[in-house]
């Protein structure tokens, strides 16, 4: 191809940051002009890592990440998509053997001048970071972070909404894509240049009435972004081309001299920055992930990109597999409608072709039968889209991230940007190895998993994980990596820094959990010191009662890992007894808020205690830690002086262990229901004792003695007092399944005469009710039970005497007998 006529100097591209209508201009505009050299605007010490783009294995979208060497946590990123202008400038150099520069201002000058900006107090809105450094808030170039020059305006114009306004368009997006998206995409003739010259005409107007725009750093960044284009120039002669945010054109064009250039950038701090490729996703170019450079739809740019003719067919076709994939009945006849639909609709409105609006609009009419439910996958699947980037090995990293790498690859765990559930079998070595380094990953603040709730249960062998991966986790990586070198390592180092600093014994008791599971054996003893001295000197009730939990289910799981925590043992046997002691006089003399506070920490104790007192013998058990805690609950549920909340769980408790009688749980709720009772200490009573625990609304239903001394109270409070205590109940109640609410309805709606609640004292039988449970018809389960669950017919369902090592369901099958068994009563 001839190389195109083009005026003399440089060739400036001005475009919008993921723009595909200037990604195609861009491209079409260096193959007519065949330029020496390609100037980009980024962050000159990335230089070194272009060549990496022309790599198969990198994979758009795709971000530079600049940190600082000596606190990785002050980072900006420079994100690049397949349709992004820069990019595809990029790539067009690399294929032609084509010299490619950045030439924005060094990322070592941007991180330093953000820190010193956000030391005195007026941090700017850059990168999505917060830092300045990266991407600018508005995607055509201009930097809104604080800087040197004048003061601000009152806010940072967007350039594209400024334009549409005038234009008469309320929507910047829809006007970007009449004049930009929606060009001849046949490939007739006329001037690659010419988009470029009406933008940066308009662009030349707009900083003429806006000065800045309010970016003040922008003076900075464009005179060493001139001092750059002087020096291509001046090595390769006018035969230079740059791509650039088109609010940057105008300055790069303005006649200005060296000297006034040098000046501005004289005395600019700096630091020792370190840059590399890193994965990138749609979903964080998306506007809404708090980019500032970001779009809406991000997955719509990226196929109007891709798409070599019929976009909106194209588009419909996709959307249509979609909801097919998702069992949506979509047919040849629907696609073809909204492709109908959204033409005509183009037309109405006035635009040239359908865009996102007209097309979206289609879409929920005819494939989605009106509803937004399924367009709301749509959005999320396709709008945005869900494609994550990939950076081939090669690219620098630091060494933590080496490894981490290995281990992700070693135990087929690779990251993705979409949100899975991970089901884990402790028993696998494999899965085993998965737990560890999620757990280690979470003692680094590297959140690429999180603990969910499915089929793990205390003391079973399985863990359920909640897995996304996103781009700002390098970062993370990169400032764990300055406590090692490894992930072991370096989790082993910050769990021993982490126990030093610790001020609270909670603290120290959940890092000895976090510890274990993450099985970190050199820091493990240093907790454990640690955890043993905070354990003596600390006298508070609280405080003991909120780590004793996390202490149990470690010595819980070191049951289940084989690992040794006979140190655990006496600690949490020491903590245990002086709850005991201590909490009775605790409960008492308590607001409102400080007893729903011990109710919660009551919960926890007696959870804990269920641990530890299972670790060990039933004879032990019996004689010793369980039946204590047993008497400190039956003393807080007589004790009238413990707040009603407390006293209300306490019983319940009890009731839920077989340890207290039904009629003995009927006369404690008679009394604490009882005229002489305040309204609003009864209602506590009742928030405690069916309120919140699991099965509390069950208990009701089948025990028509409770419910009928409820209804029988309530019906009895005094007008002047029931809106005190009606927020109460309401909190307790509206916590039942719907089903559960409207048995409950059911039951008082028909009254004592069918057969509903009624006011019975202790003693006096239910209609419908025996006096008792009936042992004989209970047992006639258990053998069915037992079947169910693979257990022979002599098993004992709890599992004490289960071997974990055995490596067998029998453990975990006795445990779910465990729990089954005993919500039963």
């Amino acid at each position: 191809m001839t190389p195109a006529a083009r005026p003399a100097g440089p060739l400036l591209l001005g475009v919008r940051h993921h723009g595909p209508g200037s990604a195609r201009a861009v491209r079409a505009a260096l193959e007519a002009a065949r330029p020496g050299v390609v100037l980009v605007e980024g962050p000159p010490e990335g230089d070194a890592l272009l060549p990496l783009a022309a790599d198969e294995r990198m994979r758009p979208p795709v971000a530079l990440l600049a940190h600082a060497v000596d606190d990785p946590g002050r980072a900006a990123f420079w994100p690049l998509a397949a349709f992004s202008p820069e990019w595809v400038a990029i790539r067009w150099a690399l294929a032609h053997e084509v010299p490619v520069r950045f030439i924005d201002l060094p990322a070592a000058n941007s991180l330093a001048m953000t820190e010193e900006e956000r030391r005195a107090g007026h941090d700017g809105e850059g990168d999505e970071d917060g830092n300045g450094g990266g991407r600018r808030a508005t995607d055509t170039g201009a930097d809104p972070a604080a800087g040197t020059g004048g003061p601000p305006p009152p806010a940072p114009i967007d350039p594209i909404g400024v334009l549409a306004g005038t234009a008469g368009y309320d929507d910047p997006e829809r006007w970007w894509e009449d004049v930009v998206e929606h060009r001849a995409r046949d490939g007739a003739a006329g001037d690659p240049r010419a988009p470029f010259a009406a933008l940066a005409e308009a662009m030349t107007a707009l900083r003429e009435v806006h000065g800045d725009g309010g970016h003040p750093r922008d003076a900075v960044r464009e005179a060493y972004m001139r001092l750059q284009l002087r020096k291509a120039v001046k090595e390769f002669g006018e035969d230079v081309a740059v791509v650039c945010g088109a609010w940057h054109v105008p300055a790069l064009g303005a006649r200005t001299t060296l000297a006034a250039d040098r000046a501005l950038l004289k005395g600019l701090p700096k630091i020792r920055t370190e840059l590399t490729w890193v994965p990138w996703s749609h979903r964080r170019l998306a506007r809404h992930s708090g980019y500032g450079a970001g779009i809406d739809s991000p997955g719509w740019y990226g196929h109007l990109f891709d798409a070599a003719d019929r976009p909106v067919e194209r588009w419909m076709t996709k959307v249509a597999g979609l909801l097919r994939d998702e069992d949506r009945f979509v047919s040849s006849a629907h696609v073809i409608e909204a492709v109908r639909l959204a033409g005509a609709l183009a037309a109405m409105r006035g635009r040239p072709l359908a865009g996102l609006g007209e097309t979206t609009d289609a879409i929920r009419a005819v494939m989605c039968e009106g509803s937004d439910v399924p367009l709301a996958l749509v959005r999320d699947r396709l709008i945005v889209g869900e494609t994550l980037g990939e950076v081939p090995d090669t690219a620098p990293a630091v060494p933590l991230q080496r490894d981490l790498t290995r281990q992700q690859r070693t135990l087929r765990l690779k990251p993705d940007s979409l949100e899975r559930e991970l089901e884990l079998d402790l028993r696998k070595d494999t899965d085993a190895a998965r737990s560890r380094l999620l757990h280690r990953l979470r003692i680094l603040a590297v959140g690429w998993g999180e603990p969910a709730a499915g089929r793990a249960s205390t003391g079973t062998f399985r863990e359920s994980w909640r897995l996304r991966w996103e781009p700002e986790l390098y970062v993370r990586v990169a400032e764990a990596g300055t406590w090692g070198t490894t992930v072991l390592s370096a989790a082993t180092a910050r769990a021993e820094s982490q126990a030093a600093s610790a001020t609270t014994l909670a603290e120290v008791t959940a890092l000895a959990e976090h510890c274990l599971l993450a099985e970190l054996p050199d820091a493990l003893p240093v907790v454990m010191r640690v955890l043993a001295d905070r354990a003596a000197l600390d006298a508070d009730v609280g405080h003991l009662a909120d780590a004793l939990p996390a202490l149990a289910r470690t010595l819980r799981y070191g049951d289940v890992r084989s690992t040794d925590t006979a140190a655990l043992g006496g600690v949490a046997a020491g903590l245990a007894e002086r709850i005991c002691v201590g909490l009775p006089p605790a409960c008492t003399g308590l607001d409102a808020d400080a007893a729903a506070e011990l109710r919660r920490r009551v919960d926890g104790v007696h959870s804990a205690i269920g641990l530890l007192t299972g670790a060990v013998g039933a004879e032990a058990d019996e004689a010793g830690l369980r039946a204590r805690w047993t008497a400190v609950l039956h003393g807080l549920a007589a004790r009238d002086t413990v707040a009603g909340v407390i006293r209300g769980r306490a019983a319940r408790l009890l009731l839920d262990e077989g340890r207290l009688a039904e009629d003995d749980a009927a006369r404690l709720m008679g009394l604490a229901l009882s005229p002489g009772t305040p309204p609003a200490e009864a209602a506590a009573w009742i928030e405690g004792f069916v309120g919140g625990a699991a099965g509390g609304g069950m208990l009701l239903v089948h025990d028509e003695r409770l419910l009928g001394l409820i209804d029988a109270w309530l019906t009895g409070v005094p007008a002047d007092t029931f809106a005190d205590v009606l927020p109460l109940l309401r909190r307790t109640f509206s916590a039942y399944e719907a089903g559960v609410r409207r048995t409950l309805g059911e039951l008082v709606r028909r009254g004592p005469a069918a057969g509903g609640p009624t006011a019975i004292g202790t003693g006096t039988t239910a209609p419908g009710f025996g006096p008792g449970l009936d042992t004989d018809r209970a047992d006639a389960v258990v053998p069915v039970l037992r079947l169910m669950l693979g257990l022979g017919p002599g098993t004992d369902p709890d599992p004490g005497g289960v071997d974990p090592g055995e490596g067998d369901e029998k453990h975990e099958r006795a445990e779910n007998a465990k729990e089954m068994l005993g919500a039963t009563g």
